[in-house]
């Protein structure tokens, strides 16, 4: 077994920055999307966008193109944390369970990614509960990431910070448990298919297909984690499954797909630009 690699981390959080500062406005519109249309919350009662397009040019028509940036400080500190740590403790446990990238299964690829994305989400879930509120409230929310910070824990304390912490794990496990396994395993069967080598466009491929299994399998989390994470005062929600059957029933099944196409979207390009970043970066000489 080989020692712990520090290059995975570094070049993880690297990439993970750099695939979030290309797509956050997104980000942005599937958030709003998402948090629209809540029948119990006077606040998101109305539908303001009737899609993702329309959402971004109504946002940065209305509120400025800086809007379209709201919470970009705590997303990057986010991708900063938890792309460090999700990545480098993916490659960092592969390497516990096999020596070689040749002996890997698909089966040890999900269990690793399952708990690499646990264990990251989990320590970098106060970034994404900024991340969410600055996104969700656009210009109506003053002040800097660290006043924010402050405000959400003199008045919500501790728990405000974590809010929605076990949907952030179930979902980070949801997703990198699908998404890094479907890219390795792509990848891997492209090259030893010998019709694409270990090349950028095999690196497009695998990115493509990941970002789309992972848009599939992450959505129905990702809007109760939303709705979960924006509530503040009294809980419109009880608990996961409570806002799950509370959406399911008062909207419809497809509102747990609210924000699918921005979310696809949004992972298609950030999986392609995070793992054409990170490739390149593992092939300098450091």
């Amino acid at each position: 077994m080989s020692t712990v690699n520090w290059k995975p981390f570094v070049f993880g959080g690297l990439a993970s920055v750099t695939a979030e500062c290309g797509t956050f406005p997104i980000d942005l519109a599937k958030t709003r999307l998402q948090v629209q249309g809540q029948v119990g919350d006077s606040k998101y009662r109305e539908i303001r966008y009737r899609g993702m397009l329309h959402a971004i040019m109504r946002i940065g028509r209305e509120e400025g193109l800086r809007a379209l940036y709201s919470g970009i400080a705590p997303a990057m500190l986010r991708q900063a944390s938890y792309g460090t740590i999700k990545i480098g403790t993916y490659q960092s446990f592969k390497r516990l369970l096999v020596d070689r990238p040749e002996d890997e299964t698909l089966l040890t690829n999900v269990l690793c990614g399952v708990l690499s994305g646990v264990i990251s989400s989990s320590i970098a879930n106060p970034t994404d509960v900024l991340k969410i509120r600055m996104q969700a409230q656009g210009n109506v929310i003053q002040g800097s990431m660290m006043g924010n910070f402050i405000n959400i824990y003199q008045q919500e304390g501790t728990r405000g910070l974590w809010k929605g912490v076990s949907l952030t794990a179930q979902r980070a496990a949801i997703v990198v448990g699908v998404e890094l396994p479907v890219y390795d395993i792509t990848k891997k069967h492209l090259i030893l298919s010998g019709y694409m080598g270990d090349t950028v466009y095999t690196h497009f491929l695998s990115s493509f297909v990941c970002g789309l299994a992972g848009a599939l399998a992450s959505n129905p989390v990702d809007v109760v984690r939303t709705r979960m994470m924006n509530q503040r005062g009294v809980a419109l929600y009880q608990g996961t499954l409570d806002c799950l059957l509370r959406t399911w029933r008062s909207e419809g099944f497809m509102a747990l797909y609210k924000g699918f196409f921005p979310n696809w979207l949004r992972l298609g390009p950030w999986n392609i630009i995070f793992f054409l970043t990170y490739e390149q970066l593992k092939n300098l000489n450091v």
